[in-house]
């Protein structure tokens, strides 16, 4: 069934829309719980009371990981995380020394462990009930679902090359996107319809590079980059349209992260961070800085000083007040996803010895920051 699609200022590339369908299976294993830990005086670096870091990389008795720990990413509501580690020690029985995926509830401790090498940070749904991560599938590659409680499992085979992905929405709707060449010199995204498990197809054509889709978390809407023309575009299930680009005609820009709640795009163009509004159509730019991620309000910027690439320091700030925040002064790196709402918690991946007590792994280990 063809669909036509509406533009709203309509610049460059050309998107077809269709629908087709879909067959989205993987194997899970309940891991023991890990414990807590801080600084010995109970403050941050920043001197703030009432603050609290804790190593999530960790077995149920607080062994360290004996290898190293990255890709994290934080659910909505602070109360799950899933990141990828090769230690072979965060479970009891594990000897392999192959990437796996884990997800830790936060509140209990338990984690549980699941396939991989993810070569993608790996993403949980917006209420926390579903896992999806991208891996390597015979000779091609494949997007692997996991429902945490009910225990179905799922996989979707969707390039030859590479793919990327986004999900969003909750254990009922259970959207996602995922993006792959379609052929060799397109790129193809494919978004399932919160409420039918429809799926639409959004074709960018003659684009080889990048798209990094970005999904609200209700599946409704979706944020990509034509790599090529370094353009941001919004596509919105509602009225079908595809809007762009939202940067604006004479500005390359380079998409971070759609909200959770839709509301708002993060995009990079030259030094600087820009948080534009879909509602309003303005943005507001954040000078100075290296947009990471967003919080699923799309009040909390989590950022590293501009032109940094690597390891740095992480500041979450409040876009209302426009204060900053310290979430580590030890070189850190964080992804999308990272924030919980409201900006109360943050995690992010650290080499650094010195942020939680008898860190002598000498391992990058996965921390969350608690900062409310």
């Amino acid at each position: 069934m063809q669909r036509r699609m509406k533009r709203v200022a309509a610049r460059r590339g050309q998107v077809a829309l269709s629908t087709a369908a879909v067959v989205c299976v993987i194997t899970a294993t309940v891991l023991p719980r890990a414990a807590w830990a801080g600084p010995a005086d109970g403050t941050d670096r920043a001197g703030a009371d009432a603050t609290r870091v804790e190593r999530v990389s960790v077995a149920a008795d607080g062994t360290q990981a004996n290898d190293d720990s990255a890709q994290v990413s934080i659910t909505p509501a602070g109360d799950r995380i899933t990141f990828s580690s090769y230690a072979n020690n965060l479970t009891p029985g594990n000897t392999g020394r192959n990437d796996r995926v884990f997800v830790r509830d936060l509140a209990t401790g338990q984690n549980q462990q699941f396939g991989g090498p993810a070569t993608a940070p790996p993403m949980l749904s917006s209420d926390g009930q579903v896992l999806a991560y991208l891996a390597p599938r015979f000779d091609h590659m494949a997007l692997y679902q996991n429902h945490l409680s009910l225990g179905w499992s799922s996989s979707y085979t969707c390039s030859l090359n590479s793919c990327e992905a986004s999900m969003g929405a909750s254990e009922r709707q259970q959207a996602f996107s995922v993006s792959f060449r379609y052929p060799e010199q397109n790129q193809r995204v494919e978004v399932r319809r919160p409420d039918t498990g429809e799926l639409q197809t959004v074709d960018i054509i003659h684009n080889t590079a990048s798209i990094r889709p970005s999904l609200s978390g209700d599946g409704t809407r979706l944020a990509y980059q034509d790599g090529g023309e370094q353009d941001i575009l919004l596509w919105d299930w509602a009225d079908n349209n595809v809007t762009y680009p939202v940067e604006g005609p004479d500005r390359a820009a380079e998409l971070v992260q759609l909200s959770d709640d839709g509301n708002k795009i993060v995009y990079l163009s030259g030094a600087d961070t820009y948080v534009h509004d879909i509602a309003s159509g303005t943005a507001l730019q954040v000078p100075g800085v290296r947009g990471v991620a967003i919080d699923p309000t799309g009040r909390y910027l989590l950022h590293t000083p501009s032109g940094t690439t690597g390891p740095a320091p992480l500041t979450l700030r409040d876009l209302q007040t426009g204060t900053d925040e310290t979430v580590t002064d030890r070189p850190a790196t964080a992804e999308i996803d990272s924030v919980s709402a409201g900006g109360r918690q943050v995690v992010f991946r650290s080499t650094a010895e010195d942020l939680v007590p008898d860190d002598t792994n000498g391992k990058a280990d996965i921390f969350l920051r608690t900062l409310r």
